[in-house]
């Protein structure tokens, strides 16, 4: 058998590039390019296609769930009863639940003074609500800070708590809990849980609690979505199941 040489192992379109080694690379890159790419692209625009289809369908499923609901669904305040609270002049402030407010709290420098002014500007019987501040921040500045907006609030006579924790367990659901664990909290007949940027309006507990008090089958009210002022503020009760959603938006 004849020796093959070198000119005829090497093809045609390489002879001229076969003592440069970059040019061969690129000589055998634009070779197999075209076979390897293009079946990738075509793969990569058949994904994306198909997401696209998803979210549509999604779109369309969520429009028609919208519409029904404001066609056919009622609202929470049809759908369930609903009084304000009344004052009792013989039985005084015991005619209101005992509420616990929760606001944990972790490094929040910048919301921690706005977050706490507006759970004590709650209007409720300041006798009958505690605000309990869980805090698990790492700075101890800003710990300090926190400490002092507590103290000074608590001096103008605001039933007021600062919890903090040897460890971060859980994290902020695990600050939550252990506030759970304190004695006062365990005479309260409702919890608010509000998140460390949130700002609740002073009538919040006036207008979400009497669903939980008429409404012995009821569990936990979730309040709207404001991007105003990133509230989506919770407020349940341990004894309960069932949940509603209340818009207290304009």
């Amino acid at each position: 058998m004849e020796r093959l040489t070198s000119t005829q192992m090497i093809p045609d379109a390489f002879q001229g590039a076969r003592d440069d080694v970059t040019m061969q690379f690129a000589m055998i890159w634009g070779q197999i390019k075209a076979p390897l790419i293009v079946p990738l692209l075509r793969l990569a625009v058949a994904i994306c296609l198909i997401m696209s289809l998803m979210l549509f369908i999604e779109r369309v499923y969520m429009g028609i769930v919208i519409v029904l609901v404001k066609l056919f669904g009622r609202k929470p305040d049809r759908r369930y009863k609903w009084e304000p609270m009344k004052d009792d002049l013989e039985a005084g402030n015991s005619t209101y639940p005992m509420i616990l407010v929760q606001i944990p709290m972790y490094n929040e420098r910048e919301v921690y003074q706005l977050s706490i002014g507006a759970a004590c500007g709650l209007s409720w019987p300041s006798d009958r609500i505690i605000i309990q501040v869980l805090d698990d921040s790492t700075d101890p500045t800003i710990k300090d800070m926190v400490e002092l907006e507590c103290q000074r609030w608590a001096s103008k006579g605001i039933n007021i708590k600062y919890e903090i924790r040897d460890s971060r367990n859980g994290y902020k659901s695990g600050a939550l809990k252990e506030g759970m664990k304190r004695s006062y909290a365990k005479s309260c007949d409702y919890v608010a849980i509000f998140d460390a940027d949130f700002q609740p309006e002073p009538d919040f507990l006036r207008r979400t609690i009497p669903f939980l008090v008429h409404n012995p089958e009821l569990g936990l009210v979730q309040t709207r979505w404001k991007f105003g002022n990133l509230a989506l503020i919770t407020i349940y009760s341990d004894l309960n199941l069932a949940v509603i959603t209340v818009n207290l938006g304009a």
